[in-house]
């Protein structure tokens, strides 16, 4: 299993709109977080996407990522899921080309058209729904006159697999409908990535949570400052959590502009935690 971070940072973006701070100016690469997202490849080739965040299209293009069987949303908040209709892209991708003659009604100059495949979405329940209202236009079928439209097949299921990687659903508190996920892959041997977690957004994780996470390979979590905050967790309560679960190697996300990747490092210096940055990719935990 291979695991890249699309995005790293909080709902309004690092450089946020209009300011001038350190971080906002900074020359690092590393302290340029778009809003949070992750793309997981199994062994055996398909892959999906973790959120769809507002700059999904832009890190997708970057990172030369064209490839999409599923997607997996945590929650329905825009910085979450503002690029969804970028989907739509992956199920051209993913479709097949038929024959296509001057007098078809859907010819475009060309002797084939594309009909999409239509691919899954993940969610809670109250996501789905969310969706529903925020995407109305969202369908299994293909939009009408060939035009382009996400084609979605909506599944609530809290336990599913994409190609070899099982997914589980993880409980979180959040103030919303939210929730994380524990990503698992048999069969690697001890230099490589068979489980991460991921909770993008809480500010509390349940007992039953940190128990069926504990010891796992990968450890992402929110830690959106040092300061508290009420929907999010500060660096205390993420050291303090990570400390339980005990995975072996850890990474903060959803981290705002009142450190530089630099200053988060000293941080968390002679620990087993990094803060991440856009692009990391893990492919195995020597990485």
């Amino acid at each position: 299993m291979k695991f890249r971070f699309l995005g790293t940072g909080t709902s309004v973006g690092v450089p946020q709109i209009g300011c001038t701070c350190k971080v906002c100016t900074s020359a690092d690469p590393r302290d340029r977080r778009r809003r949070c997202g992750a793309y997981v490849t199994s062994a055996g080739g398909p892959a999906f996407l973790v959120d769809t965040p507002p700059e999904m299209r832009l890190a997708c293009i970057e990172y030369g990522i064209s490839k999409v069987d599923a997607v997996v949303l945590t929650h329905a908040h825009m910085d979450h899921i503002a690029g969804f209709d970028d989907v739509r892209r992956f199920n051209t991708i993913n479709g097949t080309r038929v024959p296509c003659e001057p007098d078809d009604p859907l010819y475009r100059g060309l002797p084939y058209r594309i009909v999409g495949k239509p691919m899954t979405c993940f969610a809670m329940e109250e996501t789905v729904e969310q969706m529903h209202k925020i995407f109305p236009y969202i369908s299994a079928k293909a939009g009408e006159n060939g035009l382009f439209r996400p084609m979605i097949e909506f599944s609530d299921a809290d336990a599913f697999s994409v190609g070899s990687v099982s997914v589980e659903r993880l409980k979180v508190e959040h103030g919303f409908p939210c929730c994380g996920y524990v990503f698992r892959e048999e069969g690697v041997d001890e230099a490589g990535l068979g489980s991460v977690a991921y909770i993008s957004d809480c500010h509390e994780i349940p007992d039953e949570t940190v128990e069926r996470i504990r010891g796992v390979d990968v450890m992402v979590l929110n830690c959106l400052r040092e300061r508290p905050h009420p929907t999010h967790l500060s660096l205390e309560n993420a050291l303090a959590y990570i400390e339980r679960i005990a995975p072996k190697k850890a990474y903060l996300v959803h981290m705002c502009h009142d450190l530089t990747h630099e200053e988060w490092l000293s941080r968390l210096a002679g620990t087993n935690i990094e803060p991440a940055y856009d692009g990391l990719e893990l492919k195995c935990l020597k990485d």
